[in-house]
Parts: structure tokens; sequence; C-alpha cells
């Protein structure tokens, strides 16, 4: 029995960025929004908040506590920072009666700050270098405060500026054009196109989410919170277990390391 104590992580703890990270990561900011509404409503707020703590935390232990890249493990925990980054904006907003202009500008802060100590400790933001436990640390620190930053911004273009859930659905879905054009059109850095993109995506699924659930006095489809969060949660598990099960997102530190072990020795057959 090997007794040696545990090892800093050396494989990447992030999947590789392709179309399937951002439709799981669009699906779990808008589930995120969907299923804060609703324990927030069905529940006491204050004991909604804190049992998405409890679920926050449990979540990150899970993702920490593996060595590598692991599909549920990883979206797991992204789907709860999801809900309770959206209960940390709304107390804000409807606890302390903080505006929403106020808030963004506040998560905006909270993350240039986080990304500033990142760098300054790490020296990158990428997120293809979390191989190491404080790196970790900090860059779940930044995906906290996007989620956070992205709900308030959602909620000051939808409800302070008045262009309603929709209408701020598709002034995100613009903006994410963005990055996307910057990236593979006029060289935009790689780091700066990821993270610009990884914020706009929660202020966009969390929108739609919320044009689907509210009422139609809202300029909402009036579905409910209930049926969303229910359908979009559906939706991540067959996306994570496709995941699972294909591998195409293991990152290529993983990808490597299988590529590089032995095939096991063949068996000449028994003879007669």
């Amino acid at each position: 029995m090997d007794y040696r104590p545990k090892t800093h992580p050396s494989f990447s703890k992030v999947p590789e960025v392709t179309v399937f990270f951002w439709i799981v990561k669009a699906l779990t900011t808008g589930m995120g929004e969907s299923t804060s509404d609703f324990l927030v409503h069905k529940l006491v707020p204050e004991i909604a908040v804190v049992l998405g703590g409890i679920a926050f935390v449990v979540a990150l232990y899970l993702q920490f506590s593996s060595d590598r890249y692991v599909p549920w493990r990883y979206w797991f925990a992204v789907a709860m920072v999801g809900v309770f980054g959206t209960m940390c904006a709304d107390v804000l907003h409807v606890g302390l009666g903080i505006p929403y202009i106020a808030s963004t500008i506040f998560y905006a802060v909270v993350l240039f700050a986080v990304f500033r100590t990142w760098y300054r400790v790490e020296g990158t933001l990428s997120i293809h270098s979390i191989t190491s436990e404080r790196r970790e640390v900090f860059y779940w620190a930044a995906v906290l405060a996007t989620f956070a930053l992205g709900t308030a911004a959602g909620d000051l273009t939808a409800v302070t500026l008045g262009l309603g859930y929709f209408g701020s659905g598709l002034l995100f879905a613009a903006i994410i054009a963005i990055p996307a054009a910057g990236y593979f059109r006029f060289g935009m850095n790689s780091i700066l196109a990821f993270w610009f993109a990884y914020v706009v995506t929660r202020p966009l699924g969390a929108s739609f989410a919320d044009w689907l659930a509210v009422s139609s006095a809202r300029r909402g489809l009036a579905i409910g919170t209930g049926l969303v969060s229910f359908v979009l949660a559906a939706a991540i598990a067959m996306f994570v277990a496709f995941l699972s099960s294909t591998g195409v997102d293991i990152p290529d530190d993983q990808r490597h390391r299988r590529a590089e072990r032995p095939e096991p020795a063949s068996v000449p057959p028994a003879s007669g």
C-alpha cells in the first residue's frame, strides 16, 4: 500500500476549450440563474443562501480533491458556482438594496483585483496553466467573480436600463461576438479573448433563462424557474455524460500521458 503523501496536482484541472465547453458553460449560467431564483422564492431566502453556500463548498472540495480534470467534478463545481454566484449578486441588490449599477461596478473591481493578484503571483492568467493548487484557487476565485459580475450586469441591462430579459440576451449575444471575431479574425490575445467571452456568457445565458422563466408581466414566457432549472440541468447532465464517455475535452497533458502509456504485453497462445 502506498503511504506517500498526496502531491499537488501536476495535470491540468481545466478542460480544453472546445465548442462543448462554451455550450455547457452557457447552460450552467442559465441553470444557475433559474435555480437560484427558484430556491430563494421556495425557501426562506437566508436558508436558500446557506444551502447554496454548502453546495458550493462541497462542489469545490470534490474538484480540489482530484489531481486531474474529471468532467463531472469540474462541471458540478461550475454549476454550483453559478447558483451561489447568482445568490451573491442578488444579496447586494435584494438584501441590501444596492443598485445594480453599484453591484456591477463592485464585482468588476473584485474581478480585476483577482486577476491582478493572480498575474502578479503566477505571471499568467492562462487556464492551461492550472496545474497547482494555488493556481486553482485563483482560477475558481475568478470564476466566482465572473458569475457574480455577469449576474449584476445582466440585471442592470434588463431592469435598470429597461431592455427586458430578451433584449438583454440579444445585447450580450452581440457583445460576445467581439472576442470571437477578435480572436479568430484580428489576432486578439487568446487569454484576453477567453476571459472576455467567459464573463459575457454569464449575462447571456442568465438573460435568456430569465426570459423563459419570468411572468408575462415582466416580459417573459412564464414557463417557471423550476421547469427551466430542471430542463437545463438535464441538458448539462447529458453533455457531461457525453464528455466523460468520449474524452473530447481532455487537456493535452492528460491526452499525451495516455498516449505514452505502453501497451500491455500480449500473452502468447498456449501450445496444444
